[in-house]
């Protein structure tokens, strides 16, 4: 397999010819009549069951990542939409940084790509799906936050409950004490514990502060490094840039009432999605997996997914 360079938006799949020629990949979705060998044979249902699309049944889930020597793995989930920029630099920088600690782990990019507003816990709840088999906690990371500081240790969570790497007297931005966000290591059996994450949340925001809550109703409690000798200032690198990829922050219909309260109708269990592609792929030489994910919007339960107010037209996406 061809190693990714800095090219602008473009993958070359160099082993696979698909239509007669060689295979050019980006984050969005192939046709259904190009079979790459980058295709994973399973992907999951709506509802999160595994559906065998071509592949035998006696045949599993493909993890050529597995650790087997590792007593714990870690899935880094990377909630994503059109920010390939700043994942060139995201996953070389933390390969590099989890290495020297010895970390078992593996990137899941969780590439949203249905035409919905972005819904970054609902992509989480997806990619939990996808990895829990074979990885016993996860890091819900952000692409724009790189750690900096090699004290923050990316270790398994203790039992006290998730482990905040990011948390509210280092992130460069963020720091109210029920702040969960930008990186969280939670234990697989904590995760489902609370179900997972709220699927109300589109647009950007609030979706860790609802988070917390649950945390909090699960009995656990959430822990920070400790003895950091750097500060908000020099233990993250903060890579957004605001002026290039504003945030989507409109509020539309109820969502700002609706969004505000603790959910208790939504989860792990209910996330609606399809996996149109797995593409296993290098990026400057580091393995990683990209899910084309596509989100289900209830419009009837949370209309603001498309603040246009049509939603119904934007369930139609290019497959």
């Amino acid at each position: 397999m061809v190693s990714i360079s800095t090219v602008n938006w473009l993958f070359v799949c160099g082993l696979s010819f698909c239509l007669g020629g060689i295979a050019v990949l980006s984050f969005m979705p192939l046709g259904s009549d190009c079979i790459c060998p980058l295709k994973n044979p399973f992907a999951n249902s709506r509802d999160g069951e595994k559906a065998a699309l071509t592949a035998p049944t006696t045949a599993k889930r493909r993890q050529p990542h597995a650790h087997d020597a590792a007593f714990h793995k870690m899935a880094v989930l990377v909630p994503f939409r059109d920010r390939f920029e700043e994942l060139l630099q995201f996953v070389p920088h933390l390969t590099e940084f989890l290495h020297r600690q010895g970390v078992a782990h593996h990137i899941f990019v969780l590439n949203q790509v249905d035409r919905f507003r972005f819904n970054r816990a609902s992509l989480i709840n997806v990619g939990f799906h996808f990895s829990s088999e074979v990885y016993d906690y996860i890091a819900m990371h952000d692409v724009d936050l790189l750690p900096r500081n090699d004290d923050l240790l990316y270790e398994y969570p203790s039992s006290l409950g998730p482990l905040h790497i990011a948390g509210p007297k280092l992130h460069p931005k963020y720091h109210y004490d029920n702040f969960v966000g930008g990186i969280l290591l939670v234990r697989r059996e904590h995760f489902k514990k609370m179900n997972g994450m709220s699927n109300q949340y589109w647009g950007w925001g609030l979706e860790d502060d609802e988070f917390f809550v649950r945390i909090r109703d699960a009995g656990l409690q959430v822990t920070r490094p400790q003895n950091i000798q750097t500060g908000i200032n020099d233990t993250f690198s903060h890579i957004h840039n605001r002026h290039h990829r504003k945030r989507d922050t409109q509020k539309c219909f109820n969502q700002k009432e609706m969004t505000r309260k603790r959910d208790h109708n939504t989860g792990l269990d209910n996330v609606k999605y399809k996996i149109l592609k797995v593409h296993e792929l290098q990026m400057d030489g580091v393995d990683i997996t990209v899910l084309n994910i596509q989100l289900e919007c209830d419009i009837n339960k949370t209309p603001w997914c498309d603040c246009s107010g049509t939603a119904a037209a934007a369930s139609a996406v290019q497959t």
